[in-house]
């Protein structure tokens, strides 16, 4: 299991390790094979690459050293190490550099930075060991015209000519290496982002891979930093639970297909619709029909057995002529908008049904925020109801016939999305009237409105809100965005690895709220339900903008039909 920590929380894995007997030294030797590994498999098919490694005071520049030395025992590799901070001469890691008569230079001795120019300018491939996790932002002193000429000599870079470079047309869905400019690959964060709180210094360098080490770094996933990590991997260089506790205890992970597949409980040959849920979607008004069908047919593509889309009148005559596979419940509506009446009918109606999603393309209108109120305040009175007669309580009087027959329609699992967010929005201490678990899937711009805030003050703390909030509001917040995040009231907390901008564009998130109704709809618990619909989602995205040829032009629709795909992706590699 990938597990998120805090620098802080790293510090202490690595003095567990230590007291296993896994030293520093022999963490450096293992960042250092697995980042050769990694360099070698991006240069392989350079003729006579070049590479420079920029190499700081710190154990980042430790990493940086040894990468350069086993980068030179390849004799077509042209290794350069600059040192952007002095090393002790009797630096040991700098010491084996120079047995192997690298080619190195430093800042102190290169006033003009003439030198960091034309190695970094020159190169194929960069190993940014500057700062690593230790950066302390803002960059200053004689740093600053250090980083600036490295921008300026990457701006100058000399592209690599691209004939002789190996194109595998079996892995379309590895993206082409780029070599007009030098690939920069970081080691551990790239160097001025501040690897807790993902602030990036205006001169921080922007990395197309970033490998991380041991486990992720909050920092690394969350805006603005996100867009300077480029590639994310994760070398865990042995580190276990076992050899360091601290691992164990942190309670935000990020998914994986490990993860994922471990939480996808199997599904039975012998089963039948019933066995795999009944999902009521509660979507589209007269002005937002297509949202209903991309909710309710993700739903289907993501395994539910029966999907039913309750909605007014000119969605479903809209939508029933080309979607053969969802069945039908017609609701009151004012308008083509859903009236405060919808809610009687829905009531009487889903009570058979195991998940209940409620948003896609509502709309905002008073008579819908009425009939989700209505919904939500039936739920609020029976539980209440059922509380007061709990043994231990007395109560005088028994429950009327009008109660009884209110208690014997429960609503299923709660999955509340867009415009029903929005709606809840207005609704004063709205969190007091769902039900413990309720999925709510807000962008930034909906968490806003349902926290207070403002959008930029949702991105900034992304992580901390998501999970205070799923705590406060005692439901599992999918806060959408680069890299979603998933938080549970007891604070477990998943961090999805995609981002795509391929996934900005309307509709994607009613096909998001549909996947994870489908698994909540087939049992899962709802957490766990977030966790596989949200991977599946992303996954479809991404392969989504591999099949469109870039992220501009991936519709909705392209990311539904790429559902099946990402199954596929998940179990069968």
């Amino acid at each position: 299991m990938l597990k998120v920590v805090s620098v802080e929380t790293l510090r202490s894995i690595e003095a567990s390790a230590e007291k296993n007997g896994i030293t520093i030294d022999t963490l450096f030797e293992r960042v250092a094979e697995v980042v050769a590994g990694r360099v070698r498999q991006w240069i392989m098919d350079v003729p006579e690459p070049r590479v420079t490694v920029l190499v700081g005071s710190g154990n980042n520049g430790a990493d940086g050293l040894l990468v350069a030395t086993l980068l030179a025992q390849d004799p077509s590799v042209q290794v350069g190490v600059y040192l952007v901070k002095p090393r002790a001469a009797d630096d040991p890691y700098l010491q084996k550099v120079q047995a192997a008569n690298l080619f190195v230079a430093d800042a102190e001795n290169d006033q003009q930075h003439r030198v960091l120019r034309n190695m970094v300018a020159s190169a194929n491939l960069i190993v940014d060991g500057i700062f690593g996790i230790g950066a302390h932002l803002p960059i200053e002193g004689d740093l600053v015209k250090v980083f600036r000429n490295i921008q300026q000599a990457l701006n100058e870079s000399i592209p690599l000519p691209q004939e002789g470079l190996l194109i595998d047309p079996s892995s379309p869905s590895e993206p082409l290496p780029d070599f007009s400019k030098p690939i920069i690959i970081a080691l551990d964060c790239p160097s001025g982002v501040n690897a807790d709180t993902g602030e990036v210094d205006k001169l921080a360098l922007k990395a197309d891979e970033t490998i991380t080490f041991i486990a992720a770094k909050t920092g690394l996933l969350l805006p603005p930093a996100s867009n300077y990590v480029g590639q994310l991997l994760i070398a865990t260089l042995g580190i276990t639970e076992e050899v360091a506790p601290e691992l164990k205890q942190a309670n935000v992970q990020l998914a994986d297909k490990r993860l994922v597949r471990s939480i996808l409980p199997d599904r039975s040959e012998s089963g039948h619709k019933g066995t795999f849920g009944k999902v009521a979607v509660v979507a589209g008004s007269i002005n937002y029909t297509g949202a209903a069908g991309l909710a309710s047919m993700a739903a289907y593509r993501a395994g539910a057995g029966l999907v039913t889309v309750a909605a007014p009148m000119p969605v479903i005559s809209g939508l029933a002529s080309q979607l053969l596979e969802p069945t039908w419940i017609l609701l009151p509506h004012d308008m083509g908008v859903l009236s405060e009446a919808a809610a009687e009918t829905l009531l009487k109606e889903v009570g058979t049904y195991d998940a209940l999603l409620i948003g896609p393309g509502i709309g905002q209108e008073d008579v819908t925020r009425d009939m989700l109120l209505k919904l939500l305040e039936h739920t609020e009175q029976t539980a209440q109801r059922r509380d007061s007669r709990r043994i231990g309580f007395i109560r005088q009087d028994t429950p009327t016939e009008a109660e009884k027959a209110a208690e014997t329609v429960k609503l299923p699992p709660l999955i509340l999305d867009a415009d029903a967010l929005n709606l809840l929005a207005k609704i004063e201490n709205w969190w007091e009237k769902l039900p413990e678990n309720t999925i709510i899937t807000p962008h930034p711009g909906e968490m806003a409105r349902l926290s207070g805030l403002e959008t930029d003050a949702v991105q900034s703390q992304r992580l901390t809100l998501a999970q205070e909030k799923a705590a406060a509001w005692k439901v599992i917040v999918v806060l959408k965005g680069a890299h979603t995040i998933i938080a549970a009231p007891d604070g477990q907390t998943t961090i999805l690895p995609f981002k795509t901008s391929a996934l900005a564009t309307a509709g994607t998130g009613d096909v998001l709220a549909g996947t994870i109704a489908a698994f909540v709809g087939q049992g899962i618990k709802p957490y766990h339900a977030a966790i596989i619909g949200a991977y599946l989602h992303g996954c479809a995205g991404e392969m989504a903008e591999v099949l469109a040829g870039s992220p501009h032009n991936v519709i909705a629709g392209d990311v539904l039909d790429m559902l099946g795909d990402a199954f596929g992706e998940l179990l069968n590699n």
